[in-house]
């Protein structure tokens, strides 16, 4: 992005910018004082009409000249074209010059077709008193430079007006006159004039021919500024009629110039106009005295010319800004929150007014320092950086997405503490969901039609889970583990954890549909949710690690997802609490936990109210007396680990999804059995799990709630279950 910038600027584009740039620090500048060593004798309308016409009759120039020489002026500068008589009176006027040796003349030294070149008047020119009066104009059509001398069509050195007066005036006071320095450069008292070249400050590859110097303007035009005019100006006619004080010009310098508007000689400067004014021209006497008043200042007082940089230089600037915006930029792409963010972006407001305020400070003090290429190279890399984020942050969201939650790779992306290993204290509701006899279901299946299957059932809860803005910490097999509060929390955590739950219970019938249509057998999923304070953060080492939770509410969700089975969802009695809409709570149980001291309770919940409005369809367990009590035998599992002690049941009633058992050993409630049926069908070694629900109030007999049906005895069991029904 500088390469770029530095191509604009050296391609010339950025020019008209750098040049509006510097009218307006010109104009934004503090005022300088007044310069009480130069009057300016300004010709007007008026003055026109009291000498009854253009140009100025000889006669009464002469009369003006010598009033002026009666006051002892150090010198006279007359900015008036006298290449011709104009009668009457021109003998007169030649008296006056031959007896006034510090009066300097004009001549306008380089001509073109439109504004050919003027001839000084020749009895002046004889005398050697001839300045040239020519101007710079920029392609903008505003003066900013200005000559110490130019070569004329003879080859002949000609000085400029203001530098030729401020000569001649400081070699009355000191008696020194310009000399060359070592570098070639012009020297007068303490002012080193270096020349102007073509790519100084803004310009590039503008035209240095003769002696140029960047002129430093000390205010606007006269006619503008009023009483703060940067020099004094009286009339023409107030000099003839000795209505001026009588040492008003006394070691002064003194310009003579039009400042009429209908002769023309009117120039654009940089303070010609503002953002909204009607652009307002400078009379050229008037910037005559300014090139008097900048020498005569850099001589004297040692006031600073307007430098610039080597180009070298300037590249450096260039590029340092480019990169202050790419590291700024980059930084800001990376926002943890709303204040973080406004604090970043107003970083990057602050350096772009520390970039405009230091180049701005730099000129007041007589260096112009490019601002326009900088700016671009700050806006360019800002926006590259930008894009940059956007696509880079858009890339990684899809690909990592697919590993961790939205929510979590927004956190790492737009905030770079994210990516640090460590955690925090949160609440946060605790999700925790478990495909029933998922193992039984996939043992006898392929490893491509297990991962087929997985990636239906995990890719619908995953779009559910981020619709209702749950992070999803981790995939455990068949299990989803999802935090809802971290790592942005809300206050409706659980009740997003609860609506989700129940959405998830309601899709699986759509993905049972479509595991049928491709031949796959059907899943069902139980729900835990529970809330409390764990630790959330990244857990790991700083080649691996997960943004996760950790903490005994995690292990407490886990236990009571254990007591589900397929199609529930039971919370905590903690998270019952938290939850602010309406609950449909089928049941209410007292379980104790496997680790913890103290029962708890927890909640069947089958619907939430309010907004979300989700409700489980009913499904009470409708059991069929079996003419012929089938037996069987069990096994108590402890966990994922199965017993090896089998105890004798038979099943008395029967449904599809669950079962009466009879049996003489003690069970406990959500105990998890593993069944051999002795069944004819049945064959010999096909498992049967099943969760005991509770006991029946019959005898010794359990109520059962199938988890986990291989495909063999489903088809033992749905040939019982329609041999049971009524008959139609």
């Amino acid at each position: 992005m500088a390469s770029i910038a530095i191509a604009l600027r050296l391609a010339g584009f950025l020019q008209l910018g750098e040049w509006a740039a510097l009218d307006l620090y010109f104009r934004l500048r503090p005022a300088e004082p007044a310069d009480k060593r130069i009057v300016i004798v300004g010709i007007d309308e008026p003055d026109i009409r009291y000498a009854g016409q253009w140009p100025i009759p000889d006669k009464v120039l002469a009369e003006l000249l010598a009033k002026l020489k009666q006051q002892n002026p150090r010198a006279i500068g007359l900015d008036l074209y006298r290449d011709l008589p104009v009668p009457p009176g021109h003998d007169a006027l030649v008296a006056v010059y031959n007896s006034t040796p510090n009066l300097i003349g004009i001549e306008k030294v380089v001509g073109d077709p439109k504004n050919p070149d003027v001839a000084p008047p020749p009895e002046l020119k004889k005398l050697g008193q001839i300045a040239a009066n020519d101007f710079l104009i920029d392609a903008d059509g505003k003066v900013r430079r200005s000559f110490l001398y130019l070569t004329d069509s003879e080859g002949q050195f000609v000085f400029g007006l203001g530098f030729r007066l401020a000569w001649i005036y400081i070699e009355q006071i000191q008696g020194i006159g310009p000399e060359l320095t070592e570098e070639q450069f012009v020297k007068l008292g303490e002012g080193i004039f270096p020349p102007f070249e073509s790519n100084d400050g803004g310009y590039v590859r503008a035209n240095a021919a003769g002696y140029q110097i960047l002129l430093n303007f000390r205010g606007a035009s006269c006619r503008v500024m009023g009483n703060r005019c940067p020099y004094q100006i009286v009339s023409m006619r107030d000099v003839l009629e000795d209505k001026i004080p009588a040492d008003l010009i006394r070691d002064r310098i003194v310009l003579v110039g039009s400042t009429a508007e209908s002769l023309r000689d009117h120039f654009f400067t940089p303070y010609s106009s503002g953002l909204v004014t009607i652009p307002q021209p400078t009379s050229g006497v008037e910037i005559h005295a300014h090139l008097t008043s900048q020498i005569l200042s850099a001589a004297l007082q040692g006031r600073p010319l307007i430098k610039s940089w080597d180009e070298n230089l300037e590249l450096l600037w260039i590029f340092f800004w480019s990169s202050a915006a790419a590291i700024l930029s980059w930084r800001c792409g990376y926002s943890g929150n709303k204040m973080e963010t406004i604090a970043r972006v107003s970083l990057i407001v602050l350096a772009v007014v520390s970039l405009v305020s230091s180049t701005f400070v730099a000129f007041i003090y007589g260096w112009w320092i490019p601002v326009v290429p900088p700016l671009l190279a700050f806006g360019l890399s800002s926006i590259a950086i930008a894009i940059y984020i956007a696509r880079t942050a858009g890339d990684i969201r899809k690909a990592f997405g697919r590993y961790v939650n939205n929510e979590v790779v927004a956190s790492l992306l737009e905030n770079p503490q994210g990516l640090k290993l460590g955690g925090e204290c949160r609440r946060v509701t605790i999700l925790l969901s478990d495909l029933r006899g998922f193992t039984a279901i996939a043992k006898p299946l392929p490893p491509e039609k297990v991962v087929t299957l997985l990636n239906i059932y995990l890719q619908k809860m995953s779009d559910i889970i981020d619709q209702y803005h749950g992070t999803i910490d981790k995939f455990i097999g068949d299990a989803i583990l999802v935090i809802f509060g971290a790592p942005n929390s809300g206050e409706d955590d659980a009740d997003r954890a609860v609506a989700c739950a129940l959405a998830m219970q309601l899709a699986m019938e759509e993905v049972n549909a479509n595991l049928t249509r491709l031949g796959l057998p059907f899943i069902e999923m139980g729900i835990g949710i529970h809330t409390g304070e764990v630790v959330v953060g990244n857990i790991g080492s700083q080649n691996h690690a997960n943004y996760t939770a950790i903490g005994n509410e995690v292990n407490l969700a886990s236990r009571i997802e254990s007591y589900t089975v397929g199609g529930q969802v039971l919370i905590s009695d903690v998270t019952r609490n938290e939850v602010k809409t309406g609950l449909r709570i089928n049941d209410k149980i007292s379980v104790q936990p496997k680790g913890f001291d103290q029962a708890i309770a927890i909640h069947d919940i089958g619907g939430i109210a309010g907004r979300y409005c989700i409700f489980l369809p009913r499904k009470e367990p409708n059991l069929f007396t079996l003419k012929e009590e089938i037996p069987l035998y069990y096994t108590i599992l402890d966990g994922k680990h199965v017993s090896n002690t089998k105890y004798k049941g038979t099943l008395v009633k029967f449904s599809f999804k669950g079962a009466q058992m009879r049996g003489d050993h003690l069970i406990e409630q959500f105990s998890n059995i593993k069944i051999n049926l002795l069944a004819p069908d049945a064959r010999e070694g096909e498992d049967l799990y099943a969760k005991v629900m509770g006991k029946s109030q019959e005898g010794n007999g359990y109520l059962l709630r199938f988890t986990s049906v291989p495909p063999a005895i489903g088809a033992v069991l749905r040939a019982l279950y329609d041999s049971l029904l009524p008959k139609k």
